[in-house]
């Protein structure tokens, strides 16, 4: 019994010391993983909060790239790590909610082994097509499809995008045709050769070439028009009711982390990328929406998410096995 009563006294005597301890965090380098790859929007990103982070903690934020796998490998070496408060990851909706349903890793539960810091930022994407093709709207890319059938090809850097699409040609009775692609650089190469006529990406990727007429969009995601192009319409203005919110980048840290690094680390973020001048700099052009809520409310919509993927990829039809 004795034994028991010392633990017990141990267990408390440590929670009442975090609080203390933290405030004199940090005291060594801490580290954000990126999962998207150097020159990736949350890479470079992370990197401009950090270079602002570090002094505001009276310490030093680096950021680490750990890319490949759809996200897959960053959040793992994340989820591995000591969860000391030195240790923190910015990963997609699609390596968190996604990639773990389609492509699940044996072991590896990112849902599990993360746990929620804040939601970063949105990010806006266009459904927009080749100026070549000639179409305006969805129904002239629709009456193209059919009376061209098998001749045009999609690229969507989202599942949420791809079960649009398929659900866009069942409703029409086309085919368009995914293709894969490498990464930005490699959609944006296609559509200027017009192999590819279609591609659902970040509009921040794609404006340059929307505004000089050789892209047009035909819609974007979320419930407001996008401020790099207002004459773009939102899916729901254009027609289409289904919840098509927009890809979001979110900052985890592994299980059994401290809560008060995690508050500490999550105010000092919200500060930094909360402050408007940031914002226009980092943000802005590239269709980047701050949220930068706290890890509670994070793990709601975190949940929410996780209920609205899985109706994605089941209506994408992509993955009939999956129930």
């Amino acid at each position: 019994m004795d034994r028991w009563y010392r633990i017990l006294a141990m267990l408390v005597l440590t929670a009442s010391a975090l609080p203390a301890v933290a405030q004199d965090y940090p005291i060594r380098p801490i580290r954000v993983i990126a999962s998207q790859g150097a020159g990736g929007l949350s890479d470079v990103w992370m990197r401009a909060v950090a270079d602002q982070l570090g002094p505001l903690l009276g310490g030093t934020v680096v950021v680490e790239d750990r890319a490949g796998a759809a996200g897959t490998i960053g959040a793992r070496a994340c989820a591995e790590s000591t969860p000391d408060g030195y240790t923190f990851c910015i990963i997609s909706t699609e390596a968190m909610v996604i990639n773990p349903v389609i492509n699940p890793v044996a072991g590896f539960e990112p849902m599990k082994a993360l746990v929620p810091v804040t939601k970063a930022f949105y990010l806006q994407q266009v459904f927009a097509v080749t100026e070549v093709i000639k179409v305006k709207s969805f129904e002239q890319l629709a009456a193209l499809a059919k009376a061209k059938p098998k001749t045009l090809n999609y690229m969507s850097a989202s599942l949420t995008k791809t079960a649009f699409v398929e659900e866009f040609n069942r409703k029409h009775g086309i085919d368009l045709l995914r293709v894969p692609f490498k990464g930005g650089g490699d959609a944006i190469n296609s559509m200027m050769t017009n192999t590819t006529q279609i591609a659902i990406f970040g509009i921040g990727n794609l404006i340059e070439l929307i505004r000089n007429g050789k892209i047009v969009g035909l819609a974007v995601d979320g419930d407001e028009r996008s401020p790099l192009d207002p004459s773009i319409p939102t899916f729901r203005q254009a027609g289409y009711t289904q919840h098509l919110a927009p890809t979001f980048f979110g900052i985890y840290a592994p299980v059994g982390t401290p809560r008060p690094f995690i508050d500490k680390f999550q105010a000092g973020v919200a500060k930094v990328a909360g402050n408007p001048e940031f914002q226009k700099r980092h943000m802005y052009s590239r269709a980047l929406t701050a949220v930068l809520n706290t890890p509670d409310e994070f793990a709601k919509q975190l949940a929410q998410e996780r209920i609205e993927g899985l109706e994605a990829i089941k209506a994408s039809g992509l993955y009939p096995n999956i129930k």
